[in-house]
């Protein structure tokens, strides 16, 4: 049997734990209210006949004061609580030691490897990471319920970023970037006024991102077409310098094409300040800002020309990288792109397919962008276009007092995440208790989000004036609570689920592709969506149904549930639950297919959605990944691409790697052959000699198996 001690960590039972506790209660008592050994032999029996294969310390302890006060030996049950109490003080005293110690010495892999952008060996980064785990043990000891501390370690829920908790800081949000840009902010008590040009605004942009990034724990996204504006104001610059400089001694014509140039000039200038800055800026959390750029080309919009120009920029120079340390272009991973498809530009004969066929250019080599359907966000959102924040949490429609939409300046406050499969696997096929248990760990984790939502009730502006008080969020004064943006649907809370797919699999026995797992697991997912909106009729408070919760969640509730259950063929055997309503990656099943199931899911999980497909290399198959984005437009509001690209751990290079004469991999930059140092995808074309491989399998080559 396995304890879960207080702290969450899990260690071995041992029954010599109880007999010295017990005795040391029974050397502080009278002779009439000791109890003998045997008595304690027998308790410890009780216990152990429960065949549990984990169970909570807690659990053990209450069962021995229960049997010592059934047997009258009240004066012993309490010098017991008593012991444990003063254990507990002496735990409470300090919990910390061995968690900080470890990420110090980079012992601490579960911290190291939770945010791929942090480098958990940098001395800032760690000073943030240490900070957290001070944080997380004050919320499990002190700050959370202990039912909700419990659940948390039971993988019963997950309670977001108790790293945070301790600070009253929210989770991710939208800038208003154009309140700020248009009417100035202030940062490091220093004025910055609206810009007059486009390379400035895009610096001021950058500056907000840093300071907005290092005052929250989650992602922020912006919407670039507020840089419009400031792109006409270069060009009316320099179109009013030229004309004073040159008046009618050289042709209109000639000017325009200077001041084209110098536009291009400053355009370009203006987005490679983006990139760089948001990717050689660090914040104070030791990282990369996680932000987002929306790409959105509204036809309504004045600036709509600039706008064009401004996206199809970016692209550009996401298209070619940004060079490592050694001088080999590569991926970067932030600022991550949402590009929106809508009639003018979905590859159906608009005036903008060009910058779509760019983006999805740019897919096929970098990943990004992701890819949001106007046509069908509208028909979710009230007819309103707007990105999701940057972890993928979508806001729901609010409006002002004047009647307005809005989204930017609003925020997102917590999640708390629900293990579907857990519900599933002690429901052990009975429908019946499947949805009595289902209700109480909703309950559970109403009570967890409100427990984010009350940590925030109070919170001053001063605390983060760069949100409240200077226009990321809003323009409150000096001394004045957030209180208002907390309630009545301003901001959101959401609940994350893991593992439809698994949940489905042990209450039907079929996947949720299934025609009869699909009708279970719609009214699943209508069933925590009812309780979402019901939430919200309750509270005032936007609870969202969120459908894209951390990928690393997926293997810890899995972990959790496997050591405590075992394994479970299809269930915990993999390692790994689906994330939210995904289809399993073991399924067969096409792009299109799959985009087209799991979109009348995005449509319930309002709160956040996002479907992906694994593709295999298809830089050199453009078309086939414009059919797929032309289906996107169609058929599914939110939808991204995944894909291994040929990459090199030695040198970086994320090019082509191609098979030499000797029938090796070797890297054309640096000329690394040692398979195991990179990366290779599965092609359906390349070599075609005798001694090469079948797609998908396995094909000795030169005494060399290689695994393609």
């Amino acid at each position: 049997m396995k304890v879960i001690k207080r702290n969450g960590n899990e260690v071995s039972y041992d029954r010599n734990k109880i007999i010295t506790a017990v005795q040391k209660a029974n050397a502080e008592v009278s002779l009439e209210e000791k109890i003998i050994y045997d008595r304690i032999e027998e308790i410890i029996k009780e216990i152990e006949s429960f065949n549990q294969s984990v169970m909570h310390v807690e659990e053990i302890q209450d069962i021995i004061e229960q049997k010592l006060m059934a047997d009258g030996k009240f004066v012993l049950a309490k010098k017991y609580i008593i012991y444990r109490y003063t254990r507990e003080l002496v735990r409470k005293a300090n919990t910390t030691d061995e968690s900080i110690m470890s990420l110090i010495q980079n012992r601490n892999k579960d911290v190291a490897e939770e945010n791929s952008n942090k480098n958990a060996t940098i001395a800032s980064t760690q000073r943030d990471l240490i900070a957290g785990e001070v944080s997380k043990d004050l919320t499990r000891r002190i700050l959370l319920p202990e039912k909700i501390s419990k659940a948390h370690d039971e993988g019963i829920l997950h309670f977001h970023d108790a790293d945070y908790f301790i600070q009253p800081i929210f989770n991710c949000c939208l800038i208003n970037i154009s309140d700020m840009l248009d009417n100035g902010t202030v940062m490091n008590g220093k004025l910055l006024e609206s810009p007059k040009s486009f390379q400035v605004a895009c610096t001021v942009m950058t500056q907000i991102i840093s300071a907005v990034a290092s005052s929250q724990y989650g992602g922020q996204s912006v919407d670039v077409r507020h840089l419009g504006k400031y792109l006409r104001y270069s060009r009316n610059k320099y179109l009013k310098r030229y004309q004073e400089q040159f008046g009618s001694s050289i042709e209109n014509d000639l000017i325009v094409k200077l001041v084209d140039e110098r536009v291009k000039d400053e355009l370009r200038c203006g987005v490679q300040t983006i990139q760089y800055q948001i990717n050689t800026l660090m914040t104070t959390n030791g990282q990369s800002p996680f932000v987002t750029l929306f790409l959105y080309l509204d036809k309504d919009d004045e600036y709509l020309e600039e706008n064009a120009m401004i996206i199809e920029e970016i692209l550009r120079q996401r298209l070619e990288g940004i060079k490592n340390e050694k001088g080999v272009y590569i991926t970067p991973a932030f600022p991550k792109l949402i590009y929106v498809l809508d009639e003018h530009n979905c590859l159906h004969g608009g005036k903008y397919d060009y910058i779509t066929k760019l983006a999805v250019k740019c897919s096929a080599k970098r990943l990004y962008p992701d890819y949001i359907s106007a046509k069908k966000m509208k028909e979710n959102y009230e007819g309103n276009i707007f990105s999701c924040m940057g972890c993928r949490s979508f806001l729901t429609p609010w409006k002002d007092e004047n009647g307005n939409y809005k989204f930017e300046g609003r925020f997102n406050q917590g999640v708390v995440s629900l293990n579907l499969p857990q519900i599933g696997i002690i429901a052990n096929g009975d429908e019946e208790v499947f949805w009595k248990l289902l209700e109480e760990r909703l309950e559970l984790c109403y009570e967890a989000l409100m427990c984010r939502h009350q940590a925030l009730e109070g919170t001053l502006s001063d605390v983060s004036p760069i949100h409240w008080q200077y226009g990321a969020i809003a323009r409150l004064k000096k001394g004045e609570t957030i209180d208002p943006l907390l309630h009545n649907g301003y901001s959101t809370i959401s609940l994350g689920y893991i593992g439809l797919y698994e949940v489905t699999k042990l209450i039907k026995g079929v996947s949720h592709t299934d025609p009869t797992g699909t009708e279970f697991a719609l009214r699943v997912m209508n069933y925590m969506r009812a309780a979402t909106d019901r939430w919200k009729e309750k509270t005032g408070i936007a609870f969202g149904l969120y459908g894209s919760p951390a990928e690393s969640l997926c293997y810890r509730f899995a972990r959790i549930d496997k050591k405590r259950f075992g394994e479970i063929k299809d269930i915990t055997d993999k390692g790994y639950y689906t994330n939210s309503y995904h289809v399993d990656v073991r399924e067969k099943i096409d792009a299109f297919s799959k985009f087209q199931f799991e979109s009348q899911f995005q449509k319930i999980s309002s709160g956040g959605a996002i479907s992906y497909v694994e593709i295999p290399n298809m830089r050199h198959n453009l078309p086939a990944l414009e059919e797929l984005v032309k289906f996107i437009y169609d058929n599914i509001q939110y939808a991204e691409f995944n894909t291994k690209s040929d990459y090199c751990h030695v040198c970086g290079f994320d090019g082509e790697i191609q098979v030499n004469d000797n029938f090796e991999w070797e890297c054309p930059n640096c000329g690394n052959k040692d398979h195991n140092k990179m990366n290779v995808t599965r092609r359906t074309c390349g070599y075609l000699g005798e001694n090469f491989w079948n797609v998908g399998k396995t094909k000795e080559i030169k005494s060399r198996v290689l695994h393609l």
